[in-house]
């Protein structure tokens, strides 16, 4: 090899070098990019307060939205009250059971969801909000800057296990994206800069549970969800303006007697080799459109509350019924209704479906041949990707655990965070084999970010950066 080769080569290298640093280092959205948060690189298996702490810095008031990453900035939302705020509930007590619980016991319904509220809920006219995006240097933890992006009373209530900053951030690696359901889009450059903000009309959420769907990016589009009790809807905003490009009404099919038209759930851009397609999933139904709005095909078969996310894999759509709810497997090119009839579990568009394996808040996660599970009690499955067949299902502890973040993966194990602040770690095998638990000792709710052999990790009052300590 001649002096030009190899200086062609080194060239080459360094940038081929560059790139893939700069691809490791980007988690634009909740779940990451591909909405699926499984680790290119190793994570460490143990951490602690102490352990493997590369950085770690306090983020004021609260939010359960996750951190996104691009380059060196990390970006992630707070909400600052003034005066008390009622405290986080740790597990999860479905409100609209009690209530049919109280009017078991005699009381009229007014009266059983009053109980209920005064318990469970924070109402708008109780508290005073200060919303924050706070810019955080990657490699250092420290805060670059920040910025108020709104103040007031909020525009709806929130159940005391939400936030009033529960929707993640979305960017396009050179702006910053912030969605406030009921309040706004706002628009922030890298350097703190406001580029625009959109102002977004009100609607109530079923019982003041407050919001936390997150938007996504499609074709220079910011998408958001809106599923609520008055006037639900999707929409598309231009991420240059902020001006509104198209909004389609999804109130119709959703609403019947004993449904809420509430949900909670994140839409999903998914690319195939057929085209491409924005996967919702509202209260009872979910619905796929193309990236002008127009609905491509529909399925019932959902639960009427849903939060947790679907994405795609290998090929198929992992589609989420939410709790008690079905889980399907959904072949690209569908059109129309694809509901199953009585007693179906495919159909042609639909590879398979399992029964129940639906979860209500964490979004499970597909790694190598299967697909994992896990209920906010705790229990967790894995399911063969192939035909939906289960391979085993565990309660991850017998009492004390609850979960809302999402699990992810990492060097062929699962790590699933709980409430608490405890992340128990599990082999990805056919066989369950538990390896450890690594405790942090404080309320989390928020879905990490990983970038690189980074796992960034949110609790109530700091964010972590965890990483190896001999890579330091």
């Amino acid at each position: 090899m001649n002096y030009m080769q190899r200086l062609l080569f080194g060239t080459l290298a360094v940038a081929l070098a560059v790139e893939t640093s700069a691809a490791q280092q980007r988690w634009t959205q909740f779940r990451g990019d591909d909405a699926n948060p499984v680790a290119q690189q190793r994570l460490p298996v143990s951490w602690s307060k102490t352990e493997n702490v590369e950085w770690s810095v306090n983020i004021p008031g609260r939010g359960w939205s996750s951190p996104i990453v691009t380059g060196n900035r990390v970006f992630v939302t707070s909400v600052v009250t003034d005066g008390k705020s009622k405290k986080p509930q740790v597990g999860t007590d479905y409100s609209n059971e009690l209530v049919a619980k109280l009017i078991g016991e005699g009381l009229s319904q007014e009266r059983a969801m009053a109980k209920v509220m005064e318990r469970d809920i924070e109402l708008p006219n109780q508290v005073q909000l200060h919303y924050f995006l706070h810019c955080i240097d990657l490699e250092t933890g420290s805060e670059i800057w920040k910025q108020k992006y709104h103040s007031g009373k909020p525009p709806g209530g929130r159940h005391r296990k939400n936030s009033f900053a529960s929707e993640t951030p979305v960017t396009d690696g050179e702006t910053v994206f912030v969605y406030a359901t009921h309040i706004g889009l706002f628009a922030y450059s890298f350097d703190g800069q406001q580029k625009w903000k959109t102002k977004l009309q009100s609607y109530q959420v079923f019982m003041e549970f407050g919001t936390g769907t997150s938007p996504v990016l499609i074709d220079g589009k910011i998408i958001i969800v809106d599923d609520n009790e008055e006037s639900s809807f999707i929409a598309a905003y231009d991420k240059s303006t902020g001006d509104e490009l198209w909004n389609r009404d999804r109130s119709a099919g959703t609403k019947r007697p004993g449904l809420a038209g509430s949900g909670w759930t994140t839409p999903y851009i998914w690319r195939h080799d057929k085209g491409t397609e924005i996967v919702t999933v509202g209260p009872g139904l979910a619905r796929s459109y193309d990236t002008n709005g127009n609905e491509l095909w529909r399925l019932t078969g959902i639960s009427r509350e849903p939060a947790a996310s679907s994405f795609a894999f290998n090929g198929k759509l992992l589609l989420n019924g939410g709790r008690n709810a079905p889980y399907y497997s959904i072949k690209p090119g569908a059109r129309g209704d694809i509901s199953l009839r009585a007693g179906e579990r495919a159909n042609q568009f639909i590879a398979w479906t399992r029964k129940m394996a639906g979860t209500y808040i964490p979004t499970p996660i597909a790694y190598q041949d299967a697909l994992y599970t896990l209920q906010d009690k705790g229990i967790l499955a894995r399911y063969n990707l192939g035909d939906g067949r289960r391979s085993w299902k565990i309660r991850l502890k017998s009492s004390g655990a609850d979960f809302t973040s999402s699990p992810w993966a990492s060097d062929g194990k699962i790590f699933c965070l709980s409430e608490q602040g405890d992340t128990y770690v599990i082999k990805a095998d056919n066989q369950f084999e538990f390896i450890g638990v690594n405790s942090l000792g404080e309320f989390c709710l928020a879905t990490p970010a990983i970038v690189g052999n980074r796992l960034l990790l949110r609790i109530e009052s700091k964010l972590y950066s965890i990483r190896d300590s001999s890579t330091n």
